[in-house]
């Protein structure tokens, strides 16, 4: 089976959209799935693997990060390819790449699925404040909607994702597959390496945050959390490994809450090794962000073997089950302080911890998903494409 994946982002743009891709392409290769992705041109040299084809692509205002694609680029893709034998196309996010793989799945008379990655109603007025919130959350609603139904079937990687479709009127046939756990990020990183690397003393107590450092993250309430706990603990450290748009703001909210000594940012890590060193050095994993539609991180630190303490909204509430091991304290400041300090004060109770983080992620493979993956793509192939002109 041959399927062309196409979206708007892509590595080298770090994000759970690039890191799903990625892992699914590379699973549903080893179950004879021949992936090409069709992804944005950042304006740099990269060393891609074997059918990935760049899409030209401009800049995109008051968002520095992503690239927009040529929708007439884009949409040419089908026939630029040497090859035009698909027999599905995916689509990855809901912008130019919604409506190119649309006009490509018409061309090629194929069906098309897409993959809801993005809690927009909880998202656009971070990035688009002059706007009413209100307005703005109507608006996702009928965009997701209206994209929705122009798809033959959708994927979602959560529980809570298939019921806010279902609450905004989507009727398509929706698929729970969430992204996977590689076997590389069971690998054990090099804990006493990256202290030493980051110059951090033995006696310090790492909480690690990972993830795109974005306003919707909510890591204002992390550092909010660790100023309460670092007076009980007052070897406390909280790192944050990731880059984005909030990254100056919470620098200044960190030195203005006088916690400089206590939260450090040490940006983007590469996934390969040097983002396993972090989780290896890390005595427990936080997170609070209210707008994920999985929480990929989460299962990575488990897979790391990591004690986790995290709120649970939306996606994340599939993995934070009692078989995770982990602590779900409310977005309360005080109880996930609380939370903090009972973790790093208890070393038994890390351990246990840590023995169920790593059972549960072991059954959230990779591989395991690209197999329901592969079965929702034989499922689609034979049907006939109704897909209506949207031009």
């Amino acid at each position: 089976m041959k399927v062309l994946m196409i979206s708007d982002v892509y590595f080298p743009r770090v994000n759970g959209v690039s890191t799903s891709m990625q892992t699914f392409r590379r699973e549903l290769a080893a179950l004879g799935v021949d992936v090409t992705l069709a992804v944005p041109d950042y304006g740099k040299t990269l060393d891609d693997e074997e059918n990935i084809v760049r899409i030209p692509s401009s800049r995109v205002l008051l968002d520095p990060e992503d690239r927009m694609m040529s929708y007439g680029a884009a949409r040419k893709i089908a026939k630029s390819l040497p090859e035009r034998d698909y027999d599905l196309i995916h689509i990855q996010t809901p912008f130019v790449a919604h409506y190119a793989g649309c006009s490509i799945s018409r061309d090629l008379g194929v069906p098309c699925v897409t993959t809801y990655h993005t809690y927009f109603e909880e998202y656009f007025h971070h990035y688009i404040p002059f706007l009413p919130a209100a307005w703005l959350k109507s608006a996702a609603r009928r965009f997701s909607r209206m994209q929705c139904d122009a798809v033959n079937a959708i994927v979602v990687p959560s529980n809570a994702m298939a019921k806010t479709l279902q609450d905004y009127g989507v009727r398509m046939e929706t698929h729970i597959i969430p992204t996977g756990i590689p076997e590389e990020m069971f690998a054990v990183g090099n804990a006493e390496g990256f202290r030493k690397e980051q110059g951090i003393g033995e006696n310090r107590k790492i909480l690690l945050f990972v993830g795109r450092v974005a306003f919707e993250k909510n890591i204002g309430f992390l550092i909010r959390a660790a100023r309460i706990a670092k007076n009980e603990v007052p070897e406390l450290l909280l790192l944050i490994a990731g880059e984005g748009p909030a990254e100056e703001s919470l620098k200044r909210f960190t030195s203005q809450t006088g916690m400089e000594g206590h939260v450090s940012f040490i940006g983007y890590l590469d996934r390969k090794d040097r983002l396993k060193d972090c989780y290896a050095a890390a005595d427990a994993f936080v997170f609070a962000s209210r707008t994920e539609t999985q929480g990929l991180v989460l299962l990575e630190a488990m897979a790391a073997a990591k004690p986790v303490i995290s709120t649970a909204y939306m996606g994340t509430r599939d993995i934070l089950t009692e078989e995770s091991g982990a602590i779900v304290p409310a977005e309360d400041e005080k109880e996930f302080a609380a939370a903090m300090v009972r973790v790093l004060q208890d070393e038994e109770l890390r351990m246990d911890m840590s023995g169920k983080s790593l059972r549960h992620a072991k059954s959230w493979r990779s591989g395991v998903m690209a197999e329901k993956m592969a079965r929702l793509y034989e499922g689609l192939a034979g049907r006939i494409q109704t897909l209506p002109d949207l031009e």
